[in-house]
């Protein structure tokens, strides 16, 4: 159960876009960027505000790649594993920041709430292979070494 202030939010979200259902992606788009993932209890809140069914709520949110149910870190870190990365050696950087975050390709979080790690298809930055990205800053020409430099520096920041 969530607590009244996440439904007070969304209340002020719904509100800035109107209860019509064609609003229902970007509503789902501010309550993610709010709170870094989508609650599944907003969105069946959000499906009964615009009188939409749940349903059809669920068959969009889950079309969409970009919407998740699982909560994540503060530091978003995506991987990218298209071809030009691939080939440019970017499954040893997802192996460094599984190794020093303790994570797995089951467990993407770490237990603190601070790093999501998760692997994508293309980033769009194929000249700078491999890349990945921390809440979509682009970090380029990646190294392991360069991953384990990074992190220390993500947790100096909250240091």
């Amino acid at each position: 159960m969530l607590e009244q202030s996440y439904y007070d939010k969304t209340d002020e979200i719904i509100q800035s876009h109107g209860t019509e259902a064609r609003y229902l992606i970007p509503i789902m788009q501010d309550i993610q960027n709010e709170y870094r993932y989508l609650p599944p209890e907003l969105l069946i809140y959000v499906a009964k505000k615009l009188n939409i069914t749940e349903a059809k709520a669920y068959s969009v949110a889950t079309f969409y790649e970009n919407f998740s149910f699982e909560k994540k870190g503060k530091y978003i870190i995506k991987v990218c594993d298209g071809t030009a990365c691939h080939v440019r050696k970017s499954l040893p950087l997802l192996e460094r920041l599984y190794q020093e975050l303790g994570l797995s390709a089951n467990q993407h979080t770490t237990d603190d709430m601070q790093f999501t790690v998760e692997t994508v298809s293309c980033l769009g930055a194929c000249g700078l292979a491999p890349v990945l990205t921390v809440n979509d800053k682009v970090h380029p020409s990646m190294t392991p070494d360069k991953v384990s430099e990074l992190l220390e520096k993500l947790r100096g920041e909250d240091a």
